[in-house]
């Protein structure tokens, strides 16, 4: 871009920057990207994730105060993580204490953890696995109507049949 204008002057600069991203499909993707991020212990990492997090909103709300900022990252974090790190930061903290306070509880508690076993890393081939051969004790199949072992009872010589 620089190449197509030249050289102007850094008003200039801001407004072709606003006129080309400050419109209402910018704020709406903006908008779309941050309620999509939610917070999860195993895949995001603490500080990036939430600086992530609130350079998405002072995008989209420059005049937002630094108190409603935080708060409304903590709503993407997810019921339990929210409410630990409510209870550790008083009003009024600053960023750092928010980040640290998530970072200590995530890390020390198993608060937000999911509860399912993690996947092997063995996982079986594709090949059957033998199975040793083991002596069966069943007892042998046999007719319940008369107790010979030759047939079953569905096909039973001595089966009555009702008209």
């Amino acid at each position: 871009m620089r190449q197509d204008h030249g050289k102007h002057s850094q008003p200039w600069w801001k407004e072709q920057i606003i006129s080309k991203w400050e419109n209402d499909s910018w704020r709406f993707k903006m908008e779309n990207y941050f309620e999509e991020a939610i917070f999860n212990i195993e895949r995001d990492r603490h500080m990036s994730w939430f600086l992530k997090q609130k350079d998405r909103l002072t995008a989209l709300h420059p005049d937002m105060s630094e108190t409603m900022g935080p708060k409304r990252i903590l709503r993407r974090c997810g019921g339990d993580i929210e409410n630990a790190i409510r209870r550790r930061c008083i009003e009024p903290c600053s960023t750092q204490d928010y980040i640290n306070a998530m970072e200590d509880i995530t890390t020390r508690t198993k608060i937000g953890r999911n509860w399912y076993k993690p996947p092997m890393d063995n996982k079986p081939s594709g090949k059957p696995i033998p199975k040793p051969n083991k002596p069966h004790d069943k007892a042998p199949l046999k007719c319940h109507k008369c107790g010979s072992t030759s047939h079953l009872a569905n096909t039973c010589p001595k089966k009555t049949t009702f008209n």
